[in-house]
């Protein structure tokens, strides 16, 4: 999981990257001591993950959470318990107490783990679950054009809109009927109803959104128009 630390004080940060040096599966990719610089950088680059302090200069942890749209899951880790309920509010997925044991920072990677893993849900025939911002959502597939690979998350592309998921292009291809959906490129997953010209390098789909079809999709790749 791509991970940003965001803290104030710099001995957070440094209790933060050793405790998560003991989890494989996190990645520190970006350290930021105010939350205007880790907006700055999240407007470029989104993550899986966010270890956030809550008392900062100028715009506190809480306050940022309120102005994020699209927010990946957050830990707050902070040294004022009495912000708890709030948080919670705000759908943080813990809430850590400095000082941080790497026993509870596990478990709080646990947590993360466990939600992420709820991200894509399938339900009645016809249907998923999506997890976009703090809701579930249930997706018609009949309405969704492709799935595209973006990062570590999914764009799921609707007839009007597109969604942004924290998901895999992987989960996808082995959860959506194959009779329906077929992978005609690493990084996408079209919807074969919604394709409406097709030749050797890419498909058409409905509304003129273009795919490339990847080289080594093309030999197995059928006719999708008949």
């Amino acid at each position: 999981m791509n991970t940003l630390i965001i803290d104030d004080e710099p001995l957070a940060h440094e209790v933060l990257l050793h405790h998560s040096r003991a989890h494989a599966d996190i990645q520190i990719v970006r350290q930021c001591y105010n939350a205007a610089e880790a907006l700055a950088f999240l407007a470029r680059q989104p993550v899986d993950l966010i270890l956030l302090d809550i008392h900062m200069p100028v715009l506190s942890g809480l306050d940022m959470l309120r102005v994020m749209l699209g927010r990946p899951q957050v830990v707050l880790c902070t040294a004022y318990q009495e912000h708890a309920l709030e948080a919670f509010e705000l759908d943080v997925t813990d809430y850590l107490l400095k000082p941080i044991s790497a026993e509870r920072f596990a478990q709080a990677l646990d947590k993360v783990r466990s939600r992420a893993g709820e991200t894509v849900v399938p339900v009645v025939p016809g249907h998923i679950v999506i997890r976009v911002d703090r809701e579930h959502r249930k997706i018609d597939l009949d309405k969704v054009q492709c799935f595209e690979a973006y990062g570590n998350y999914v764009k799921v592309w609707l007839e009007d809109s597109c969604l942004l998921t924290a998901a895999t292009l992987k989960h996808f291809v082995e959860t959506l009927p194959k009779d329906r959906f077929i992978q005609v490129h690493k990084s996408f997953l079209v919807n074969k109803d919604k394709v409406v010209a097709q030749d050797k390098e890419r498909i058409r789909l409905a509304g003129d959104k273009l795919v490339k079809i990847g080289k080594v999709f093309r030999p197995n790749l059928p006719e999708l128009l008949q």
